[in-house]
């Protein structure tokens, strides 16, 4: 195996001992087993904007505030410098909310550090020490879907109560070791309060969840945990120790169409109003 530049540059620096093969190749990244203070671990590796084609950032993106007006602006206007300020923050925001979910008691592999591109984390091992299969390779019983169910539903709970959404949770991003689920990949993790898309987000992510789980205890399929995360955490009440029961009251009040509707118009012609405002400024000066 050739050992990636960046790595080898690690090794040079004694960040990390060896590196013993590569885990898995993703859009996002590559992973490899590699070896620090006696012990295996994983090793991230960023790929380059170029190299990937993730689709929809921009879903993920909205509400991530870059650091310092030239940057915004930079980032805004897509130069190169831009790129190089987005590409830096789509990654440092996966490796801030690992670091914080994991100080959060979420069940996360446990970062080690962030080194130049390079994320080194826990690697995860099932209880025969090899690597831990993801969700969807394990063969479950029906006890066993509904306990990693509970165990699921709480980490997306303890998530929320951190401002965090993973964006992109399903069977492939949950391996199993001798502890039980525990969840991985985050660079598409969204910040609740500043997405207009999160609720959408959270409501999939539980949803994959379930409809994975529930091919085993087809009961699972009833509950609507992410519509009861959402309605606690708009009302700032969603708290760690927040017992949730998967049952939501959904409203059966028909919404006043003429309201919205002339709600719209009223907002339109503010807005209107507004930029005519700045026009006219804009001219005086």
């Amino acid at each position: 195996m050739k050992i990636p530049a960046i790595l080898q540059e690690l090794m040079d620096e004694g960040v990390i001992d060896g590196v013993h093969r590569q885990l898995k190749s993703g859009k996002e990244a590559s992973v490899y087993v590699v070896s620090a203070s006696g012990e295996y671990r994983c090793a991230k590796v960023y790929k380059d904007m170029a190299t990937r084609s993730f689709k929809q950032r921009a879903l993920y993106q909205e509400g991530r505030t870059a650091r310092g007006s030239r940057n915004r602006r930079a980032m805004e206007k897509s130069t190169q410098f831009g790129k190089k300020t987005s590409e830096a923050q789509w990654k440092n925001t996966e490796v801030d909310a690992l670091f914080a979910l994991y100080q959060a008691g979420v069940r996360v592999p446990k970062p080690y550090g962030y080194f130049s591109g390079v994320l080194i984390m826990q690697i995860l091992l099932d209880p025969a020490g090899e690597n831990a299969p993801r969700l969807n390779d394990v063969e479950l019983t029906p006890e066993l879907a509904r306990e990693y169910f509970a165990i699921l539903i709480e980490q997306v709970k303890l998530m929320l109560c951190e401002g965090y959404i993973h964006g992109d949770l399903s069977e492939y991003n949950v391996l199993i070791d001798h502890e039980g689920p525990m969840l991985i990949d985050f660079p598409q993790v969204v910040t609740a309060a500043s997405n207009n898309n999160a609720f959408a987000m959270l409501k999939r992510d539980v949803g994959n969840i379930t409809q994975c789980l529930a091919a085993q205890a087809p009961e699972l399929a009833q509950t609507h945990y992410a519509h009861e995360m959402w309605a606690l955490f708009e009302k700032t009440a969603l708290r760690k120790d927040s017992v949730l029961t998967g049952h939501f009251k959904f409203a059966t009040k028909r919404a006043n169409v003429r309201e919205v509707m002339d709600a719209i118009v009223d907002a339109r012609q503010v807005a209107l109003i507004r930029q005519q405002g700045r026009e006219a400024a804009q001219q005086d000066q």
